[in-house]
């Protein structure tokens, strides 16, 4: 996964991330230039593991393939394009 990519980091960390597990909210010193934060250099922050998990850390279900389309659903779809004036 190329985590610059913005599409492909958050499809990664919104589809495949055990809400339960895989969140820590924490609160702390921040940098005083976060204006986000409620008081001057003291805010919260949030953490999302976003990794494929292992049978070792309890985690049973097989992480998801990466779906793509065929050649051919790709000529379809552009096909269909056309003909709808898209």
């Amino acid at each position: 996964m190329d985590v610059q990519n913005l599409s492909q980091t958050a499809w990664q960390a919104l589809g495949n991330v055990d809400w339960n597990r895989d969140i820590l909210v924490s609160q702390g010193p921040v940098d005083q230039l976060d204006h986000a934060s409620y008081q001057p250099s003291f805010g919260g922050k949030i953490g999302i593991d976003a990794t494929a998990k292992l049978p070792e850390e309890s985690y049973s279900r097989q992480w998801p393939e990466v779906v793509a389309m065929t050649p051919e659903v790709k000529q379809h779809i552009s096909d269909l394009w056309k003909d709808l004036g898209l």
